[in-house]
Formats: structure tokens, C-alpha cells, sequence
């Protein structure tokens, strides 16, 4: 593994990392397959002679494709726009939703894996996990057993949100994987509000592949058509998948009405979150 001083990043294997800048520094782990923790030489951020100036509070985000770090980077721009002085760990396993897509389910092999870099996560030294899959949603709660740090879903902020706010929910994705879990989050979000929100799930089959190839074009006409046609049937419409978010001005245009995505959603009930956790430098 080596270290990048001047912002690059470096590569040696399957693991990668680097620093944003001198003052925000950021660590990637990337893995181009299963790996088990004991195979990755972890990085505590309070070892400020590896890594650089301390900063207040370390989140670690756990990716399971490369959507979010090459095709759709919104992320990083609401990331710095929401928690500028929060230091980011990526973890990034770009076979993990493949694998979990192929098999139509979360295999128990996909589970542990994901619990694996959940615990590798809090042995960096974060303060807390954010999971950016919301097909892995269901690991995530075996997960939360094995560590003492917090660990979010994605879609946590944004199915609370829809269900205090609608009693006819639409649910769009583009990976039939995604649906499930999404829909089952809203239910348990609005059990918890003795609510039972009619729920009409939608899956834009094979717009995720296209998009993944780099044709935003026709993902978005796809996506765009089918949310013209739920509209007729909901009051509200959730995008089950981040990947999504860049249409939600178009999709609310388009069909009149409120449409919720997850990654603004996410970061912001997080940054809450770790403004509560005790400063690390008092450790």
C-alpha cells in the first residue's frame, strides 16, 4: 500500500488511498473482490504521523459499485457542501452488488462480506458507518450487532421522511435488488408512526446496466417515463437508488409532484448524528 502526499491516488493491489488536501484528508479501500478484514492493512485516523492534521469527527462510507466514485458524483459536492470538516473514509467493493444483483438476493457470502467492512470500518478509528447501498440495506442490520459505533443506511432519513409524509408512496429503482429493502424500510419506518401506507413499487429494468455503461441519455428517458406513469397511482414518489438523485428537479416537474432521494437526506441526518458523539481528540 502506499501513500499519496499530493492529492493522487495511489494503487498497490486491491487497496487504494489517498488525501483530498493537506486539511481534509480522505482514505480509500478499494477492493475489485470479496476480501476478508484481516487482509487489509487498516489505518487509524487518530494516528495523525500516517495521515495528517486530526480533524473533529471521521466517517466511514461503505460503496458496493463504483456509481458514486466515476458515473455519479454528486455525493462528494453535497458531502463538502454538508460536512466540510468531517474526514471520509471510502470503502469501496465494486463487486459486491454485482454479485448481489446476480444472485437476485443477498447471499449469506454477500452478508458477511458486508459485515466485514463494518467492522473494518470501526477499526480505522471512524466514529460512525454510512452504507451507500440500498440493496445491502438488510446486512446492515446484522452489522449493527457486531460493532459500537453508528451504522446508517442511506435510505434511513429519506423512508422516515416518506412515510410521515404520504399515505400513497410510489418506489422506483433500477436494480430489482433495491426494491425489496426500500419498501420494507418504509413500512417499518411508518409502523413506528402506527401508520399503513399504500405502497406501489416500480423497477426500471435495466436502466442501472445502461447507466453504468455511461449512457445517461436513455437511463434517464426510462426513468423519466416510468415515473410519468406511477404518478397516476401515488402522492409521493421515493427514488430507491442515489444513482438516481440528479433527476429529482425533472421527475417533480415532470409528474407534479414531491419526489425523495436519499443522498442529501443521508448526509444531513448523519452530520447531526456525529455533532452528538463525543470529539475524538478527547479520547
Amino acid at each position: 500500500m502506499m501513500a499519496s502526499n499530493n492529492g493522487q491516488h495511489e494503487t498497490a493491489g486491491r487497496i487504494r488511498y489517498g488525501h483530498r488536501d493537506d486539511d481534509h484528508p480522505e482514505v480509500s479501500i478499494v477492493f475489485s473482490g470479496p476480501c476478508e478484514s484481516n487482509a487489509i492493512e487498516l489505518i487509524n485516523p487518530r494516528n495523525a504521523s500516517k495521515v495528517g492534521n486530526l480533524m473533529p469527527k471521521t466517517l466511514a462510507c461503505i460503496h458496493t459499485s463504483m456509481v458514486f466514485v466515476n458515473v455519479e458524483t454528486m455525493m462528494n459536492e453535497i458531502f463538502k457542501e454538508v460536512m466540510p470538516d468531517v474526514r471520509r473514509i471510502n470503502i469501496v467493493d465494486d463487486s459486491l452488488l454485482a454479485d448481489v444483483m446476480a444472485a437476485g438476493h443477498i447471499t449469506p457470502a454477500a452478508a458477511k462480506r458486508m459485515c466485514k467492512y463494518v467492522e473494518a470500518a470501526e477499526q480505522t478509528g471512524a466514529d460512525a458507518v454510512l452504507s451507500l447501498c440500498s440493496s445491502l440495506g438488510p446486512a446492515i442490520d446484522a452489522a449493527r450487532k457486531l460493532v459500537s459505533i453508528p451504522v446508517i443506511k442511506i435510505d434511513d432519513a429519506m423512508t422516515e421522511e416518506a412515510a410521515r409524509r404520504a399515505n400513497r408512496i410510489g418506489v422506483m429503482a433500477t436494480v430489482a435488488t433495491t426494491l425489496g429493502p426500500t419498501v420494507d424500510l418504509i413500512r417499518s419506518k411508518a409502523e413506528e408512526m402506527n401508520k399503513q401506507p399504500h405502497i406501489e413499487p416500480v423497477l426500471v429494468d435495466g436502466a442501472f446496466q445502461i447507466l453504468m455503461k455511461g449512457d445517461k441519455e436513455v437511463h434517464d428517458r426510462m426513468v423519466i417515463e416510468a415515473a410519468r406513469r406511477l404518478a397516476k397511482e401515488v402522492d409521493l414518489i421515493v427514488l430507491a437508488q442515489a444513482s438516481m438523485t440528479r433527476l429529482v428537479p425533472t421527475l417533480s416537474d415532470t409528474t407534479g409532484l414531491s419526489v425523495l432521494s436519499s443522498p442529501r437526506l443521508a448526509i444531513e441526518y448523519t452530520q447531526k448524528l456525529l455533532a452528538t458523539l463525543p470529539d475524538p481528540r478527547s479520547n
